[in-house]
């Protein structure tokens, strides 16, 4: 049965109790943007979780561990994987992370095609491990779409989106260089991380053949050399240990649970309920608009309904799509805002198929300090004033250089005092270079609910139907080509190319299913994230990305979330919501 208001026997005593000026569904990184906004402008906001609590510090068990203190020295045990194939492929994920990340049979959904679902439910969610690149997407990401032909037109231009880039920026703390790249804006930058021996050498060679590709420092959550904001939240310096995904007790990266979320706490504004599985948004049919959220324990059951002028959906791109799905009324039996049929469709993610390795003869007498939790980056080459390869998009180049340890098999003893010498002195250098590539929202790329196969809490299950095509494989044939010859030119031998054929969704970067554009009969989402048939309604996570780049895009979010919630703050002053 929908979920028409008018069939709700409503307890007025629980309205008052659980009534809020803002619901925020989620509490990873855009969600955590949302909360620090709507907080420190006053509103009363309270922030869903479907996970456990995690404090800042306190909730990071394996974060000063030694390798020898793990039962089996950061690996997996075999019954684990077994049990757990799916998130087991997950990057990062080991014995010192595993706390982060959900088990495969909590939280199962349907395959219709191959795709990974990577999931951490916490309070933080993958901020607590996101990868920490924060390239700003340039204008060329936002009009290839609508200009190449291949996907419809922003809503938004970079000029929109520019100052709100600057305002994360600013509070989250970006280290980079200004580099004048076309294809990839500068920002607000503390200073970089070195580059190594091998990866300047890489730079000058790049220049030197290429006069249209730049090696330069990626962008990057990484506090080098803290502002007074930064130690305002009780952030520090990274120490560069690149022990990230364990939780940094440091506040060296950028989460939302050492960041936005204690910063709207402090504002006396802030409440967060965890274990709170959002069943649906509730609509109420008389006053056209929706009125708030009901919510399931994830311990009790119990089921409970939160009342709020606004919304923000923020529970990562898949579980929004979910959440909209099975949020069914009169007015939308076919879930919120839905009347086009769009919504679970045009579903994309990110290209990370493609590698190249080799090695590299020479700088045998340099090393470098830390280990350094950043990579330098490539920026796009690939089809950015007109289409200049027989596929559209683009793709982001990460790349790096180290030193690897001792080759083992060339030891003619494996055991005493000169195997011992030969482990403390490292081996030669090795390079890599591997793709992040933009990917074409189709209206076959959707996912869906479940007919007849429910969760734990009787929500329907999410059907994944989402597959590369041949864009895809042009794009990856380009990338190890271009790859190699750049790695040849610069003196790499041994080269080796990898496809590793991973299903999508490994990369972590699935976006769409509730897209904004300007044309409401084609898209979700207005140019300020508001749902077109329900305006008290935001969608900031990746669910509302009309395409996907090849920039990495949580910074893009973060941006979205804080602009649409100063939007939305004007509007409830003027009376609009």
């Amino acid at each position: 049965m929908p979920n028409d208001s008018t069939n709700i026997n409503i307890n007025t005593k629980s309205v008052a109790q659980n009534s809020f000026d803002a619901i925020v569904i989620g509490s990873g990184i855009s969600g955590g943007w949302a909360a620090k906004e709507l907080c420190e402008h006053g509103l009363k906001t309270l922030v869903l979780e479907r996970g456990r609590n995690i404090v800042h510090n306190k909730d990071y068990p394996t974060a000063f561990k030694h390798p020898w203190e793990f039962t089996h020295r950061g690996q997996m045990a075999r019954d684990f994987r077994k049990a757990n194939p799916l998130i087991s492929k997950a990057a990062g994920f080991g014995e010192d992370t595993a706390h982060f990340f959900i088990k495969d049979a909590d939280h199962p959904y349907v395959q219709e095609k191959p795709f990974d679902w990577i999931r951490g439910y916490q309070v933080g969610g993958k901020s607590l491990t996101w990868g920490r690149a924060c390239q700003r997407w340039s204008n060329f990401e936002f009009t290839a779409p609508a200009r190449l032909g291949y996907g419809i037109e922003w809503p938004i231009s970079y000029l929109d989106i520019a100052p709100w880039y600057s305002h994360v920026e600013n509070f989250i703390g970006v280290c980079g260089h200004k580099d004048g790249l076309e294809a990839m804006p500068d920002g607000e930058f503390l200073p970089p991380f070195d580059l190594n021996c091998v990866e300047t050498h890489m730079q000058q060679n790049i220049r030197k053949h290429y006069k249209d590709r730049y090696l330069v420092h990626a962008r990057w959550a990484h506090l080098t050399l803290p502002k007074e904001i930064h130690l305002q939240q009780g952030r520090g310096r990274c120490q560069a240990r690149n022990k990230c995904m364990r939780g940094c007790p440091f506040g060296g990266y950028f989460s939302s649970v050492s960041s936005t979320l204690p910063w709207a706490e402090r504002t006396g504004n802030l409440a967060i309920r965890p274990f709170s599985v959002v069943h649906s948004i509730i609509y109420d049919e008389q006053k056209g608009k929706a009125i708030g959220v009901r919510v399931i324990d994830a311990n009790t059951k119990e089921s409970t309904d939160y009342y709020a002028r606004i919304i923000f959906l923020n529970a990562s791109a898949l579980n929004s799509n979910l959440v909209l799905l099975n949020s069914t009324s009169n007015r939308f039996p076919n879930g919120l805002g839905n009347e086009n049929g769009v919504l679970g469709k045009f579903v994309a993610f990110h290209n990370y198929r493609a590698s190249v390795n080799a090695t590299i003869d020479g700088f045998e007498d340099k090393y470098y300090y830390g280990r350094n939790p950043t990579e330098p980056i490539i920026a796009n080459y690939r089809n950015l004033h007109t289409q200049d390869t027989d596929y559209v998009g683009g793709f982001t180049t990460f790349m790096g250089a180290f030193r690897s340890g001792v080759d083992e098999s060339t030891m003619t003893e494996t055991i005493g005092g000169n195997y011992k010498d030969a482990l403390t002195e490292p081996g030669g250098w090795k390079v890599y270079m591997y793709m992040q590539g933009e990917t074409i929202p189709k209206e076959t790329n959707h996912v869906r609910l479940s007919k007849d196969q429910k969760d734990q809490w009787g929500i329907p299950l999410l059907v994944t139907a989402v597959d590369y095509d041949q864009n895809d494989e042009k794009m990856i044939k380009d990338f190890l080509t271009q790859s190699t010859e750049m790695m040849e030119r610069s003196g790499c031998k041994n080269i080796n190319q990898n496809d590793s054929k991973q299903p999508p969704g490994l990369d972590i970067h699935e976006m769409g299913g509730v897209r904004m554009g300007k044309d409401p009969k084609t898209s979700m989402l207005n140019k300020w994230n508001q749902l077109h048939a329900c305006p008290n309604v935001f969608v900031t996570d990746g669910a509302c990305m009309t395409s996907t780049g090849n920039q990495s895009p949580s910074i893009l979010y973060m941006a979205l979330t804080a602009r649409a919630a100063n939007h939305a703050i004007n509007e409830l002053k003027k009376g609009n919501l």
